[in-house]
């Protein structure tokens, strides 16, 4: 091609009079590529346009009005996900099974082969917990989550959740991203994408992860993927010294004024737009401009919505964070109140890290009554306090709340008190926007080893949720690689029982 172009460009076909001389006709090839090239570039711009990749075009991104981008009415407008990262037992939480109580030391034997992570099957393995129902729904519920429930009257609980690997770092993409394979947007990505900011002050999309560390995947949990990378989610660190990296200049950076830090901004604005002229289509460019925009802002703005020392001690108890063993938890959920009250759209918030020993996660391998109590004792009070907030202030009607893990743990024993890996059903629950509470979807066999009952997949949850904000999954897209991508890749139905 570049051949071509410079053979056309030393052509010399000259239009002039009859009576005038004219140059050497032109060879075969380059009248074909003299002529049929206009044609060939007019398709090569329509095809640029429709990937968005002209530089006038604005196909990568939806209408920049929030409401013209809803596909039908939206019962909620913003989200909150609690993820509890080493993948939380289902049958010492939320999914009651008496028959796991009666065979307690015996045999497990559902009649197959039981192909596990790292173990061979011990005996049936009942909770260390008891049981009891709550709320006007009768839900059983385990005592490791006593706060949790009194709530689930306004919770809707899936007990049939699948996924495709029982390995941590594919599973935790698969639900955040719906693929197992890294490079994928997140859900709190593809919400900011599809629905836009709720305000000018603050980003879009949040992440608060354990104070003890990250997920197996890390960052690669909230990015942006393939989509403009403004809209991968924002690490913020409430219990750290420097909850937002290098939002302010060092203490010992005297000579920075807000003269030369505005000034210093300012040019960097100019460089980038420069340097954007030539690179049409590189988000990167965009998001870095967007984010330093941001940045003068949430010098302002962050300070403010993290300072929870005018909350009422009242607010503080109910968090938790009174309790040192709530009290890391407690904080983060109390910020994601403010942050949701203040226009975030979508808050994630992590339970576990990804390293240490004794476990920092839910991973419960060795002692899962060890594990999963301290797990359950931090995550528990908080996590109610959320939602009652949220439903006190008015909020919960219109804030999805989601619980999730990146799967469950098996009914029968490994070692003598842990739990392995179950990639065939686990739990997750839903309440708030559009919500029905106190209600059951799904079903896993007699000892939750298995989803017998609509089995569901992260792309039902996906789903379910873009719906509820007013967005059809089927026609939130984005062109990449030729392929129009979507949350819920070729997947995806609205679970319409847990639907208000």
């Amino acid at each position: 091609m570049r051949h071509a172009k410079e053979k056309n460009n030393s052509m010399t076909i000259q239009h002039q009079h009859p009576a005038q001389s004219i140059s050497a006709p032109a060879s075969r090839r380059e009248f074909l590529w003299t002529f049929g090239g206009g044609l060939g570039g007019i398709a090569m711009a329509h095809l640029l346009g429709d990937a968005g990749l002209l530089a006038e075009s604005h196909a990568a991104e939806p209408n920049h009005d929030p409401a013209a981008r809803l596909h039908h009415p939206a019962k909620a407008a913003r989200v909150v996900q609690f993820f509890m990262s080493g993948a939380a037992s289902q049958c010492d939480l939320f999914d009651y099974k008496p028959q796991l109580i009666k065979q307690h030391g015996q045999p497990f034997d559902p009649g197959e082969k039981v192909e596990l992570f790292q173990s061979n099957p011990g005996d049936c393995m009942q909770s260390p917990w008891n049981w009891q129902q709550y709320g006007q729904c009768g839900k059983w519920i385990s005592d490791l989550i006593p706060h949790l429930a009194t709530c689930v009257d306004d919770i809707a609980f899936i007990h049939s959740m699948v996924s495709k690997s029982n390995v941590h770092g594919p599973a935790t993409f698969m639900q955040n991203t719906g693929f197992v394979l890294p490079g994928f947007p997140s859900m709190g990505a593809w919400i900011s994408y599809g629905l836009g900011s709720m305000t000018d002050n603050l980003p879009t999309f949040v992440v608060l992860p354990d104070a003890r560390g990250f997920p197996p995947n890390g960052p690669g949990n909230w990015n942006a993927g393939f989509l403009p990378a403004t809209h991968q989610g924002t690490l913020i660190k409430p219990a750290a010294k420097n909850p937002i990296a290098d939002l302010f200049p060092p203490v010992d950076a005297k000579f920075v004024t807000r003269q030369s830090e505005s000034e210093g901004l300012e040019l960097l604005k100019q460089l980038n737009t420069e340097h954007l002229e030539t690179r049409e289509g590189d988000s990167r460019l965009d998001a870095r401009i967007a984010s330093y925009e941001l940045a003068a802002k949430l010098q302002l703005s962050a300070p403010e919505v993290l300072d929870i020392s005018g909350e009422t001690e009242t607010a503080r108890r109910l968090y938790g964070l009174d309790r040192k063993v709530t009290e890391d938890f407690g904080r983060n959920c109390l910020i994601a109140r403010r942050l949701l009250e203040r226009g975030v759209r979508f808050v994630q918030l992590w339970s576990g890290a990804d390293n240490g020993f004794p476990r920092r996660n839910w991973d419960s391998h060795e002692d899962l009554q060890r594990d999963h109590g301290e797990m359950g004792a931090s995550m528990d009070q908080p996590a109610a306090a959320l939602l009652k907030d949220l439903k006190a202030r008015g909020m919960l009607d219109d804030t999805i709340v989601i619980w999730t893990t990146e799967f469950g743990r098996m009914p029968c024993s490994q070692g003598s008190k842990g739990r392995d890996h179950n990639p065939f059903t686990f739990s997750s629950w839903l309440a708030g926007g559009g919500i029905r509470g106190g209600v059951t979807y799904g079903q896993s066999d007699q000892w939750s080893y298995k989803a017998v009952v609509n089995p569901t997949y992260c792309y039902d949850l996906h789903a379910t949720v873009l719906h509820l904000l007013g967005v059809d999954h089927e026609k939130l897209t984005f062109r990449h690689n030729g392929i129009d991508r979507r949350l819920t890749d070729v997947h995806g139905q609205v679970i319409r029982e847990i639907i208000a």
